[in-house]
């Protein structure tokens, strides 16, 4: 990608009310983030709040402080961006990284679990870790306290690691494992989804664990509460159709609790780093929904206009405040496919309708 696509594509990444899914849909109505961002006033002009594009300055600005730091960003659709996670419906529209891009592509296993972790739990951690990255298995960890940092050390001993950050990648959470964080910037990476400068915050860190499960072929649990973060990692991991493994703990212990409770429910028991590589698959290949054309290709002729008026009122006619999926609504409407993902992302892109994971669509509150 060229440099102006990359900074249209961060532009349009970083503009507030173009979430991850409304990304996707703007590419694949446009073909480049250029079009799609010089399209933005048109349906900025029917929003109640007008869209707003990011400004140019400040993205160079952070395309610029990156490349200072030795980092790069991946953009979805490229061919260099992490061919598991850009399965999922919402993969971040980009990604920062500072280290070897190239182990996002590798076989990778996420270890997770508690920050309050035992010294058992520490160290099972460890050695399954040391033991996957020994195969060949890249790590993929959170980079917290606790089994994450256990994770990290593990598998360093061994190979290469991944640490996904809630906040931007200069800013290092928590801050005694700045020399980790420099650790896996040199034996494999660090991957951001936020600006630089974004401090982590609660609601960063669900998005976060998306990345993590996203990443990987299969999730361990090491001890894991009730109502944990780890448990949603697992639970993303999940619907995400990865591997789930889940280290059997003391039922006396309440950091075990989540993770009994996975294996309860069918999760893999594991003790051995045989136990996980007997479950792990090969990485599929994705099959992208359409092929994202750049300034150096020739781009694909324009779509035809949607049959707006009419077309817009049958749709919200079909879509009430209960989530209905898209191909439900192709098969009660007398639209093409094409007219219909045409009429939807102006609806959403006019706040009259929200965009759901699954390929679902329900009415803005």
């Amino acid at each position: 990608m060229n440099q102006d696509e990359a900074l249209a594509g961060l532009r349009l990444a970083r503009t507030e009310g173009i979430g991850p899914i409304t990304f996707r849909r703007l590419l694949e109505q446009y073909a480049t983030a250029t079009a799609a961002l010089d399209a933005l006033p048109r349906h900025a002009a029917r929003r109640a709040t007008p869209f707003t594009a990011f400004p140019a300055r400040d993205a160079m600005r952070e395309m610029e402080r990156l490349e200072d730091m030795g980092g790069r960003l991946l953009f979805w659709g490229e061919d260099d961006y992490p061919p598991l996670l850009a399965l999922l419906d919402d993969a971040p529209p980009v990604l920062a990284v500072v280290g070897d891009a190239a182990c996002l592509h590798a076989r990778q296993v996420a270890v997770v679990g508690a920050r309050n972790a035992s010294a058992l739990g520490r160290r099972m951690a460890e050695e399954l870790a040391e033991g996957l990255a020994a195969k060949g298995i890249v790590v993929t960890s959170g980079l917290a306290r606790g089994i994450d940092g256990a994770a990290h050390e593990g598998a360093l001993r061994a190979g290469q690691s991944i640490g996904v950050v809630p906040g931007g990648l200069d800013v290092v959470y928590p801050p005694d494992h700045a020399g980790l964080q420099s650790a896996l910037a040199e034996n494999g990476a660090v991957v951001a989804e936020a600006p630089l400068g974004t401090a982590p915050i609660a609601r960063h860190f669900p998005r976060r664990n998306r990345i993590i499960a996203g990443l990987s072929l299969g999730v361990v649990v090491v001890e894991a509460a009730w109502r944990s973060g780890t448990l949603m990692t697992a639970r993303l991991a999940l619907e995400a159709g990865r591997e789930v493994f889940a280290v059997p703990g003391s039922p006396l212990d309440p950091r075990c609790a989540g993770s009994n409770d996975l294996i309860r429910q069918g999760a893999h028991l594991t003790g051995r780093v045989e136990d996980i590589l007997e479950h792990l698959g090969e990485a599929p290949h994705p099959r992208p929904l359409f092929r994202v054309a750049y300034p150096s290709e020739k781009a694909p002729d324009p779509p035809p206009p949607p049959q707006a008026a009419g077309g817009a009122t049958q749709l919200l006619d079909l879509i009430g405040n209960s989530p209905v999926t898209v191909d439900e609504l192709l098969r009660r409407c007398h639209l093409s496919p094409a007219a219909v993902q045409g009429i939807l992302l102006d609806l959403e892109l006019e706040g009259r309708i929200e965009t759901l994971t699954g390929n679902r669509v329900v009415r803005s509150a």
